[in-house]
């Protein structure tokens, strides 16, 4: 006899199907890439999403060095980053932080 099944089920790391995921930055905007990016890496668009149990995507960015600030956001925003050291609070804003690393704002 056909039934409906009505049991959850929790995904784990046999069941977690992964793939790989490849995300183009060009002209894509900071903030709402890195969110579409955390959604892949946990999850939380599969049917079968388990908090607990890593069921994400492998996401790769391409073309990370074309992403774009909106507003002032490039010269006028300040990240602090703090060493562990007496002193040791850094500050850095995006422009000055890309022009060493390239990929630093989607890291």
């Amino acid at each position: 006899m056909d039934t409906l099944s009505y049991k959850t089920i929790s995904a784990n790391k046999e069941t977690a199907k992964k793939e790989w995921v490849v995300v183009d930055a060009t002209d894509q905007v900071v903030g709402r890439l890195c969110s579409k990016v955390a959604k892949l890496l946990r999850g939380k668009y599969k049917p079968n999403f388990t908090p607990h149990a890593d069921c994400g995507d492998n996401v790769i960015i391409i073309n990370s060095e074309k992403v774009v600030f909106t507003g002032k956001k490039e010269t006028d925003k300040v990240y602090t980053r703090y060493t562990g050291y007496p002193g040791g609070q850094r500050f850095a804003t995006p422009s000055r932080a890309c022009c060493r690393r390239v990929r630093w704002a989607v890291r």
